[in-house]
């Protein structure tokens, strides 16, 4: 069934969305305040890579810290629109105006967990460059690449599993 001719439906935001949204705004909009109050403190320059062990690699300008949070309002915007449409994802052969609701809900749900995942992990980008800058003990270093991948490849594959039983 082509988007254009799939149902537009309303499916009210489940407790687990505005749970994830909360917890990814308050992550994205701490992450901008931890910004601003440390900006003069911030040395010119930053970590501005990091290699696979999650050592820098590469500095740069303190400048390129506002990068993060802009990426960050980005995908925030963009997902957000993404959430808001599901009758635009991509469904499987089987779906129908009968199972419609299932699949929105299902692929509205995945959107809004990456979505908020990204929020939270650019926000701790933001927070381990300028714990770095400042020469602070705690750092996520080789911890960081592993939990990215677990984050978004997890709700990935539960996603799908859930899909599977959508008949």
């Amino acid at each position: 069934m082509h988007s254009s001719n799939r149902p537009l439906l309303h499916i009210p935001r489940t407790k687990r969305e505005k749970i994830w949204n909360a917890v990814g705004i308050l992550f994205y909009v701490g992450s901008i305040l931890f910004l601003l109050f440390s900006w003069y403190d911030i040395p010119t320059k930053v970590p501005a890579h990091y290699n696979i062990a999650g050592e820098v690699n590469r500095w740069g300008s303190k400048w390129e810290l506002l990068l993060l949070p802009g990426i960050s309002t980005f995908l925030l915007i963009l997902m957000t629109l993404l959430e808001k449409f599901p009758n635009v994802h991509n469904y499987p052969a089987r779906f129908n105006e009968n199972n419609a609701a299932q699949f929105y809900l299902n692929s509205r749900k995945l959107v809004n967990m990456l979505k908020n995942i990204c929020l939270i992990l650019f926000s701790l980008i933001v927070f381990e460059s300028v714990s770095i800058s400042l020469g602070w003990e705690f750092h996520i270093g080789i911890w960081f690449l592993p939990f990215m991948l677990i984050s978004t490849l997890l709700p990935i594959v539960i996603s799908l599993l859930e899909r599977r039983h959508i008949k």
